[in-house]
């Protein structure tokens, strides 16, 4: 067996501070996702647990926490109560999420959108479990640091599904919802002077002013601005025109 890659990253030119992404079939007929490094690629499933493991039978290591919590409740007549995660297991966590993570930019770069959003939700999700069940704050706070960059992506991602679906105002309540969650965030681990120095925050305000400048007008807003225009050129014969067509639309 040739274990010498040299052919395969020879081809394929490593663009340095760029995300360089492919998508294909796999010998075993499963979507592969490679991104290409400075030292090499690396390869993930682009469906499932990015690594193809199933770690304790479970699609996701995520899935087998959940599983013995399910249990743990079922053995305590559907109390949670004592269910904790020690440190070992907010580290494999931890770990897990980021593989989704490296997976999500990737499929951003690929402008696969709804499967940011699929990945980026699953990650929220593993994030508010360990937030919950984690037997100390400094535990919980690991894995929380994460979120600012995930919730940036998440946004994004929704705004572009909107986007593509021709929908401006969905994507900029999208926006503007992102925004208020990140702003909570900060609130929540009670850090509120951050937000002003979040990068990822500062992105968002700047992508949702960038869709509202693109957003097209309504005919009643279109109408609107011929009529201030028409007013500031002293056009009163078209000012009226325009009001009389106002008129119209409103009726």
């Amino acid at each position: 067996m040739n274990f010498d890659i040299s052919d395969l990253l020879g081809d394929w030119e490593y663009q340095a501070g760029q995300i360089v992404v492919r998508r294909f079939t796999g010998k075993d007929g499963k979507e592969k996702i490679q991104l290409r490094v400075d030292l090499g690629l690396l390869q993930m499933d682009a469906f499932g647990r990015p690594d193809g493991k199933k770690p304790y039978g479970h699609e996701t290591l995520f899935e087998h926490y959940q599983a013995r919590l399910k249990k743990h409740m079922e053995a305590n007549d559907g109390n949670e109560e004592g269910f904790k995660l020690d440190a070992e297991g907010c580290s494999k966590l931890q770990q897990e999420a980021i593989q989704f993570h490296h997976r999500y930019i990737c499929l951003f770069q690929l402008k696969d959108f709804a499967a940011v959003v699929r990945d980026t939700e699953r990650n929220v999700a593993v994030f508010d479990f360990v937030e919950k069940y984690a037997e100390a704050r400094e535990l919980a706070w690991s894995v929380q640091q994460l979120r600012p960059q995930l919730l940036m992506m998440q946004v994004r991602a929704r705004a572009s599904v909107a986007l593509e679906g021709g929908d401006h105002d969905a994507a900029i309540t999208a926006g503007e919802d992102g925004i208020e969650e990140l702003r909570q965030f900060f609130f929540r681990i009670e850090r509120p002077e951050l937000a002003d120095q979040s990068g990822e925050l500062q992105s968002l305000q700047g992508y949702l002013e960038e869709i509202r400048s693109t957003r097209p007008l309504s005919d009643r807003e279109r109408l609107e601005k011929a009529l201030e225009e028409a007013v500031q050129r002293e056009d009163y014969e078209k000012a009226a025109e325009v009001r009389d067509k106002l008129r119209k639309l409103q009726n």
